[in-house]
C-alpha cells in the first residue's frame, strides 16, 4: 500500500518529469513526502508567482507540462500570474494545488477556494482528485489536456486528506501527444493558392514546433523565395541572420514589415493566433474577412475562424504542414524575400543613439556582437525589451519570453534554462520595475549556484507606463516612479558577482566579467529615464 501522496510522485516519474518548483506549504505536505525518497528534483521557489513562471518556462523548452507546486488560497492566488502566462502562450503546465480535506469543503474553512471557479476562465481544465486510486487516470487526462491542440495549463486540487489516504494503484503508462496532421490534399490545396499568388509572406508563431518543423520551414522559405515573419515573441522560429527573415511582428515592428503584411495577396500563418499584439490592435487583417487571402495553420481547431475567416484552414501541428507543403510543386519569389531580408537588415542594423551616460544603444550593440548562438535570452515585460526584441539576432530555440506580456518574467525564466542545461549560459534582462516582482528568486539562482547573469535595466521608473503617461496626460506624472537599492549590493548580499555600470565604457568589461563567473551575476545599469526606447526620449 500506498499513500496517494507517494502514487501521484510515480505518477510524475511516470510522465518522465524531471523536476518541480514548488514553495511549501502544509496542505500537500503528504505530497512533498512522496517525493523525498523520488528521483524529481524539487526547486523551492520564494513565492509561489515564480515557482509558476519557472514551471511555464521549463513547459516552453521542454514542450511538456512544467509543474509548480502550491499550497491551498493565496498559495493559489499567487501562483494564477504563471497560469495565465501559461494560456496566453500556449504553454503546457500542470498546476497542483493543496487543497482542504473533503469533508471541509462549502464553510469557508481556512484558506477555502473553489478552484474551478477560479481558474476556469485561464486554465484548460480545472479538476479535484478526491479519491486517491484516480489520481493514475486523473493524471493522464491532465497531461493530454495540456499538450494536446492548443497547449496550456491545468489546475488540479489536492484535498489533504486525499493525499494521506492508502492505496494500490499502479503509476500508469506516459502520455505521449501527436498530431492533428495535415493531409496531402490539403497541403495540395495551399501549395496551389501559393502558385497563384504574386506577393505570399509567411508568418510563424504559436508553440509545438519541434526542430525538425523549424528546419523545413527555414528549407520551404529557400525553396520559395517567400520571406518569413514571426509573431510576437516567437524570434526562435526563424534564424534572424537569414536572408529571408523579415522580422518579428509585435511591439515596436518594422514599417516596412506592417505593410509588407497589409499589401500581401496571401498570408500563411501556422501555428500562430495573429493575436492583438502581432496585428497591431487587429489592424493588419480585416476581421472578420481579411482583404488578404488567408492560409491558417493552427492544431487547436477551436482556433481557426475564432477571430478572422480564413480562405483555408487546416487543423494541424505546424511541422506536419510544412512537411506536407514541401512534397507539393512550388513557385519561386526570389524577389520578395530579397526586399524583405533587405529592410529587416536595415531596421536593426544599428540602434540608434541614446541620452545618458549609460544606454540601452551602447549596451546591445555590444551585446548582441558577443554572446554565443546556443545562449538562452529570457525577458519579462517592460521598454527595455524593444532593444532585444529590435536588435538581438535570435536563433532557434534563444528566445524565452511571454506573449502575454507579464512583468517579473525573465529571473523566474532564466533560472528554469538554467536548470534544463547547467552547460548553458543564461542571460536575463529585466527592467527595475520588471525585476522587483519576481527578484526574490534571485535567491534560487544562489542557492543552486546558476549559470545566470541578469542584466538589470534601471531607470527608476516605470518606463513603458511613463511613456504613454508622458503621451496621452503630458505634465500629469503620478505612480510611475520608483525609489530603488543598490542592486549590485543586493546581489552581493546573496553572494554572487555583481557590479555597477554608469558609463558605456564599463559595459564591456562588466559583461566579460560576469561571463567568467561561475554562478549567478549581475549587471546594474544606471539608465537615464529619459531614454524611452530606440530613438524616442520620454519629451
Amino acid at each position: 500500500m500506498k499513500t496517494g501522496g507517494r502514487l501521484l510522485a510515480e505518477c510524475l516519474e511516470a510522465q518522465g518529469v524531471e523536476r518541480v518548483f514548488c514553495v511549501p506549504g502544509e496542505s500537500y505536505l503528504a505530497l512533498l513526502n512522496g517525493l523525498h525518497d523520488s528521483a524529481i528534483e524539487v526547486i523551492t521557489a520564494r513565492h509561489e508567482g515564480g515557482a509558476a513562471m519557472m514551471a511555464e518556462a521549463d513547459g516552453k523548452l521542454t514542450g511538456r507540462p512544467g509543474i509548480a507546486m502550491v499550497t491551498r488560497g493565496p498559495g493559489a492566488t499567487n501562483a494564477a500570474s504563471g497560469v495565465h502566462v501559461a494560456q496566453q502562450d500556449s504553454t503546457p503546465m500542470i498546476l497542483l494545488v493543496g487543497q482542504i480535506g473533503r469533508s471541509m469543503g462549502g464553510r469557508d474553512a481556512f484558506q477555502e477556494v473553489d478552484y474551478r471557479q477560479m481558474f476556469g476562465g485561464i486554465a484548460k481544465w480545472v479538476d479535484e482528485i478526491r479519491d486517491a486510486s484516480r489520481i493514475p487516470e486523473i493524471v493522464s487526462h491532465a497531461f493530454h489536456v495540456a499538450m494536446s491542440g492548443r497547449p496550456g495549463p491545468v489546475v488540479l486540487a489536492l484535498p489533504e486528506d486525499m493525499l494521506r489516504d492508502e492505496c494500490d494503484i499502479a503509476s500508469g503508462p506516459r502520455v505521449n501527444v501527436e498530431g492533428p496532421f495535415c493531409s496531402q490534399e490539403q497541403a495540395a490545396r495551399a501549395a496551389a493558392m501559393l502558385c497563384a499568388a504574386k506577393r505570399p509572406l509567411i508568418i510563424a508563431g504559436g508553440s509545438r514546433w519541434d526542430t525538425a518543423g523549424v528546419a523545413d520551414l527555414q528549407t520551404l522559405s529557400e525553396q520559395t523565395g517567400i520571406p518569413v515573419a514571426v509573431t510576437f515573441r516567437r524570434q526562435g522560429l526563424f534564424p534572424a541572420n537569414h536572408r529571408n527573415y523579415a522580422g518579428d511582428v509585435g511591439l515596436g515592428i518594422n514599417p516596412e514589415l506592417a505593410q509588407r503584411i497589409r499589401d500581401a495577396d496571401l498570408v500563411l500563418l501556422v501555428g500562430g493566433r495573429f493575436s492583438e499584439n502581432p496585428s497591431q490592435g487587429f489592424s493588419l487583417f480585416d476581421i472578420p474577412k481579411p482583404n488578404q487571402t488567408v492560409v491558417h495553420v493552427h492544431p487547436g481547431a477551436e482556433e481557426i475562424g475564432r477571430i478572422y475567416t480564413p480562405d483555408l484552414g487546416i487543423n494541424s501541428v505546424p511541422g506536419s504542414f510544412v512537411a506536407a507543403l514541401l512534397k507539393e510543386e512550388l513557385p519561386r519569389h526570389d524577389d520578395l524575400a530579397a526586399q524583405a531580408g533587405k529592410s529587416y537588415g536595415t531596421w536593426t542594423a544599428n540602434p540608434p543613439k541614446g541620452v545618458g551616460s549609460v544606454t540601452m544603444s551602447s549596451v546591445i550593440s555590444h551585446f548582441r556582437d558577443q554572446i554565443d548562438a546556443d545562449c538562452a535570452l529570457t525577458n519579462g515585460a517592460g521598454n527595455y525589451a524593444i532593444w532585444l526584441h529590435r536588435f538581438v539576432r535570435y536563433q532557434h530555440g534563444m528566445q524565452l519570453a511571454p506573449t502575454s506580456g507579464s512583468m517579473g518574467y525573465g529571473l523566474p525564466a532564466a533560472i528554469a534554462a538554467a536548470l534544463r542545461d547547467r552547460k548553458r549560459e543564461v542571460f536575463a534582462f529585466a527592467g527595475d520595475g520588471c525585476f522587483q516582482m519576481t527578484g526574490m528568486e534571485f535567491a534560487v539562482a544562489c542557492e543552486h549556484g546558476l549559470k545566470l547573469r541578469v542584466i538589470l535595466c534601471d531607470n527608476g521608473i516605470y518606463g513603458t507606463i511613463r511613456m504613454h503617461q508622458a503621451r496621452d496626460y503630458p505634465g500629469r506624472v503620478i505612480a510611475t516612479r520608483m525609489k530603488n537599492p543598490d542592486f549590485a549590493a543586493w546581489a552581493r548580499s546573496y553572494g554572487a558577482s555583481a557590479i555597477t555600470v554608469e558609463t558605456d565604457s564599463e559595459f564591456p568589461e562588466a559583461l566579460s566579467a560576469a561571463r567568467a563567473v561561475d554562478g549567478p551575476a549581475l549587471i546594474h545599469l544606471k539608465l537615464d529615464w529619459r531614454d524611452i526606447a530606440p530613438g524616442r526620449t520620454i519629451d
